[in-house]
């Protein structure tokens, strides 16, 4: 699909990685917390055309403390069970 890896809990993905980045799902309720950081959002080539999903660059605080990489997956991972719900 985009040529990485899918981060999955519980079937859910909230997750990827993708040339060696990681990208957390966000949606309407997350995505202003990534984009504030400026943080990148996920963009692949399909039929010549940029695609973007709605994952985000991980912030780099999340590898180096726990308590940080634990909100930001879980805001990922509820990102990613409100789409589910759809």
């Amino acid at each position: 699909m985009f040529g990485g890896y899918g981060l999955f809990v519980e079937g859910l993905m909230f997750g990827l990685v993708a040339d060696n980045t990681l990208y957390l799902k966000v949606d309407e309720a997350s995505k202003a917390e990534f984009v504030d950081l400026d943080l990148e959002a996920f963009t692949y080539v399909k039929n010549n055309k940029p695609m973007q999903m709605s994952y985000y660059q991980a912030p780099e605080e999340i590898y180096e403390d726990s308590e940080q990489a634990g909100l930001w997956f879980n805001r990922a991972y509820a990102a990613a069970a409100r789409s589910k719900k759809k």
